[in-house]
């Protein structure tokens, strides 16, 4: 039986191997095509082309620089987070190669590829001749002309690019043998699903082998083999039109299947034709129904893990920057690029252990909760906005409770939006500070109260406010005792006399990029961009205490904003771009003043300091927690909120449930609220990540304000609004003093019931949010 160059034993009649040629024969032609293209590019005045002659040379398939896989690394640019793209490849020496693969890409692409000197001298020809006669511009290219195209990355229908390839080709064949040359291809050449060569290939399309020593039932068929040759004249769908020109890929979609069937035969006949199979064999030759589905997302590592949903928020946020705006969708994951994001590889881990609720470290309060409680946790870092954590679920492939982005196709997803409850009063307390409201003026603050302007009255249907809680201070209360008591009438009461627009207007400055309203007509809440001119026309009074859906890392920016001073770094997630040793995109670390005078930043932060639950051992730190009720219960919540934030580092923790449900104990009980559960998940993230992180508290003290000129004897009309007051530079690390305050009443348990003035829409399970 006759051998293949490689030595194995062929099928009777093939002639895998070139033929005997007479000697002399080979090198006269040589120089005969060297005369015709010397010729042929003075002619046509290739000078490029004349210069390859002398000077390109064609590297070997382990020197190509092929598209490459983009890495997400952690921020110190050394930890890699994620694996984008699908290019692999795995090169094998010709001699491993099985004669299936050989012989379905020579029946494919170059049937006389054994026995030409590696040109197609007429199809060159015909490509010069028609480019000056305005003639179709494509002519055939040899085996060993595809190879040197790729090695040159020569791109475009040109008579100086097809000479040029001409010219390196014949270098090519002139250097090397055959059998090289058809490794060099069988190695390099593109056949789809990101694999570059025959082994890829294999791997990607059948989960086999193209390696002759491995067991027979690995390997790769004829059958099989010739699929993939057939790839090879179209490895991807036309981008432009990918259901009208799909490419051969039998598993993309119907057409490409008949294409793919198509071209299996044309090869089959092809390799019938060489001798490779019998007129028997070739007809007794099945197509093959064992290629795998496509999985977009072969190759790629670190996208199931939690840190996958960061990835989502990475692509998202580039493709609004410069470098990457309207490119196509494989663009980042193939470009080989280098992305080194904000988060932190210690406090992340430390924001999985808390926020896991059915992890081992997270705390004993929610370890062991029913199937359908889910947390999310965000952390920022104050001054620079970036991302130090992002927790929004467990699986990186699976649902977002901590934000939205755009996805590939320019769609919003995610599931972050939730109501915020009573921890949106820091941004109602931020205004009335800004205001000049000080944190000690005495409110009205009775466990029930009607406010007529914002159609909250006893004979309205959604009826008057009320405070869940009590506080010793009642029925007067200082505006501090009210934010440490969650009081709603209170609050209910600052929000008409600040003006809904102002609010609004301080949490967007603060960071809150969207807020999700409802509207008449439409089942589930529809996105708002607070940076709309008329976006506040959108909300009523309840916005102030935390009725309208936002994010959690809309929440977590907010909270680093009050950290910083009033000075607001928007939140981000990628700290630099690269590709080699260029530097593509750098992040831009800007900020931008809320209003606030150092000394209403103090003021802010010392009412925030004492609520309970936002202790935190050696560290000075504020917060606020939140409740929302699930649908008109007084005695159910359906979310609970702690954010809140120290000099270092600032965090926003939600905890809620997947399916809309209230949140049931594992015990049966409803007692699920701010402190209780997202409270610990928060105080052990904020100790352990500052820990993991090795910040030194004494080194983020906040200074204690003076309250210059005490209580103003009233709070300013929201139609006098105060004017806003310049906003500081960031002060110099401040120096603790001791506080002569009282100690506050313990923060109550339960936020109460507010309900607009026309009721509410419960608010849905999670689901897709709408742009």
């Amino acid at each position: 039986m006759p051998q293949t160059p490689s030595g194995a034993v062929a099928p009777a009649g093939t002639t895998t191997g070139p033929p005997a040629k007479a000697p002399g024969k080979r090198s006269r032609r040589r120089t005969w095509l060297v005369g015709g293209l010397a010729a042929l590019l003075v002619m046509c005045g290739g000078g490029a082309a004349i210069g390859a002659l002398y000077v390109d040379t064609v590297p070997p398939p382990d020197e190509l620089v092929l598209p490459e896989s983009t890495t997400l690394y952690y921020a110190d640019g050394k930890t890699p987070m994620a694996k984008l793209g699908t290019e692999n490849r795995t090169i094998l020496a010709y001699e491993q190669l099985n004669d299936a693969v050989k012989q379905a890409i020579v029946a494919a692409e170059d049937r006389t590829f054994w026995t030409n000197d590696g040109i197609d001298f007429r199809g060159v020809m015909r490509a010069a001749w028609n480019n000056v006669t305005g003639g179709d511009r494509q002519g055939a290219s040899t085996i060993t002309q595809q190879y040197a195209r790729i090695a040159a990355d020569l791109k475009g229908v040109t008579y100086s690019r097809k000479l040029r390839e001409a010219v390196m080709a014949w270098k090519l064949a002139d250097e090397h043998s055959k059998e090289e040359i058809l490794g060099f291809y069988l190695n390099t050449v593109p056949f789809g699903r990101g694999a570059y060569g025959i082994e890829a290939a294999a791997q990607a399309f059948f989960g086999k082998t193209a390696r002759k020593d491995a067991p027979r039932e690995s390997q790769l068929t004829l059958s099989e083999a010739a699929v993939l040759a057939a790839m090879v004249k179209q490895p991807e769908a036309n981008p432009d039109d990918p259901e009208g020109q799909p490419g051969y890929d039998p598993k993309r979609n119907d057409k490409a299947r008949q294409n793919s069937i198509d071209r299996w035969r044309y090869i089959r006949d092809g390799m019938v034709a060489l001798g490779y199979l019998t007129a028997a064999e070739g007809a007794d030759l099945a197509y093959p129904d064992t290629v795998r589905d496509y999985d977009p997302r072969a190759g790629q590592s670190g996208l199931d893990r939690p840190t996958g949903l960061v990835v989502n928020h990475v692509l998202s946020e580039l493709r609004g920057t410069e470098p990457f705006r309207d490119r196509p969708f494989d663009y980042v994951r193939n470009g080989g690029f280098r992305i080194v994001t904000t988060v932190d590889k210690r406090a992340q881990d430390a924001a999985e252990a808390a926020a896991n609720i059915r992890g081992e470290k997270a705390p004993e309060a929610v370890r062991g909760q029913p199937a359908n409680w889910q947390s999310a946790l965000v952390a920022v870092e104050p001054g620079s906005g970036r991302v130090l954590a992002y927790y929004g679920g467990d699986d990186g492939l699976g649902a977002d409770y901590a934000g939205w982005y755009y996805d590939d196709e320019g769609n919003a997803a995610g599931f972050g939006q939730h109501p915020p409850g009573s921890s949106f009063k820091v941004y109602d307390l931020a205004e009335a500070v800004r205001q000049d409201i000080s944190p000690k003026q005495r409110f009205d603050s009775p466990a029930t109260k009607e406010f007529p302007k914002s159609g909250r009255t006893r004979d309205s249907a959604a009826g008057p406010i009320r405070n869940s809680g009590s506080a010793a201070c009642q029925p007067e209360c200082t505006l501090w005792e009210a934010t440490v008591a969650s009081l709603n009438t209170t609050y209910f009461a600052l929000t008409e006399q600040l003006g809904v627009p102002a609010v609004i207007d301080m949490a967007h400055k603060a960071g809150v990029e969207s807020m999700w309203a409802n509207e008449r007509g439409k089942p589930e809440p529809v996105r708002v961009d607070l940076g709309e001119t008329d976006a506040a026309s959108r909300f009523s009074t309840e916005v102030g205490i935390g009725q309208y859906g936002i994010t959690v890392q809309d929440h977590a920016n907010g909270m680093a904003t009050f950290a910083a001073g009033g000075q607001r770094a928007r939140s981000h997630f990628v700290r630099s771009v690269s590709k080699g040793d260029d530097k593509v995109y750098e992040e831009q670390l800007t900020r931008t003043d809320v209003g606030l005078s150092p000394e209403q930043a103090r003021q802010l932060s010392w009412t925030l300091r004492r609520v309970e639950a936002a202790k935190v051992p050696g560290w000075d730190a504020a917060g606020k927690t939140g409740t929302w009720q699930a649908g008109k219960s007084t005695t159910q919540n359906q979310h609970a909120w702690m954010v809140g934030y120290t000099g270092a580092i600032a965090a926003a923790v939600w905890l809620g449930t997947k399916d809309g449900k209230p949140l049931r104990t594992k015990d049966g009980g409803y007692d699920v609220f701010g402190a209780s559960h997202p409270g610990r998940i928060w105080q052990q993230f904020m100790a352990d990540a500052a820990k993991a992180m090795e910040l030194d508290p004494d080194d983020y003290r906040f200074a204690e304000p003076t309250f210059p000129g005490e209580t103003p004897s009233a709070p300013p009309s929201a139609e006098t609004p105060a004017p806003p007051t310049a906003g500081p530079e960031p002060a110099d690390t401040p120096r603790p003093t001791p506080s002569t305050e009282p100690t506050p009443e313990p923060e109550p348990t339960r936020t109460p019931k507010p309900t607009p003035s026309t009721p509410p829409t419960t608010p849905p399970p999670p689901r897709e949010v709408v742009p």
